[in-house]
């Protein structure tokens, strides 16, 4: 898989990093002739270029890359980065990060973004996850399919502890990814059995989470 990441500071090249080791070929965009420094990321592409020209999305082939992350520290760069991606060269998957919590309401699907990354909001959910029974927690939003990755921990009063996921009613518009059991992390079967305590990982319509969360609480 070919990925162009726009912006090559430290949360570029992590990105960069990780994906490489997982066998990707990666292409790393700054402007800034400070933040190229090849010997940090020796197997990616390199590219000094302007991520917001059209004629350096040119150059970098953006065409043929199956991901996009626009991961800049100023998020109006972020936002042109992931519309010029989406509407100028089709790419599949467009993935930003939000610098600032207040301008989350735009990285949207109008301006092609498919994922947006807010790091003061996944960090104040992780926060809430590790403290939270009973409650849910959105961890992420997905801007074109309009669902949220979300969190519950099963408290031990709930009326779904001992119950079989296949005989459970989820609300529509919701799909139960993953139950994390302790250091075990297991694909929900219909057969396998809820317990307290249980961290069940949802992707889910926005209108849905209220119902989700009291089917799922003590509430």
């Amino acid at each position: 898989m070919r990925v162009a990441i726009a912006g090559a500071g430290a949360v570029g090249r992590s990105i960069a990093g990780e994906l490489l080791e997982n066998g990707h070929e990666v292409l790393l965009i700054d402007k800034a002739p400070t933040a190229i420094s090849v010997e940090r990321v020796p197997q990616a592409e390199w590219l000094l270029a302007d991520a917001c020209e059209i004629t350096s999305l040119d150059e970098a082939a953006l065409e043929r890359c199956h991901v996009v992350i626009a991961a800049t520290g100023d998020d109006k760069v972020n936002l042109v980065v992931s519309l010029l991606a989406k509407t100028e060269y089709g790419v599949p998957r467009v993935v930003a990060r939000v610098n600032n919590p207040k301008n989350e309401w735009l990285f949207n699907e109008s301006w092609g973004v498919d994922v947006a990354v807010s790091t003061p909001r996944l960090m104040s959910a992780l926060v809430e996850e590790a403290v939270s029974v009973g409650d849910l927690v959105r961890l992420l939003r997905f801007s074109q399919g309009d669902a949220n990755l979300v969190e519950l921990t099963l408290p031990p009063e709930s009326p779904l502890a001992g119950t079989r996921v296949g005989d459970v009613s989820w609300p529509e518009d919701t799909s139960l990814v993953t139950i994390i059991r302790g250091s075990r992390v297991l694909t929900p079967d219909t057969d396998d059995v809820l317990e307290a305590g249980d961290e069940l990982l949802f992707v889910a319509a926005p209108a849905r989470e209220e119902q989700l969360e009291e089917l799922l609480s003590a509430r």
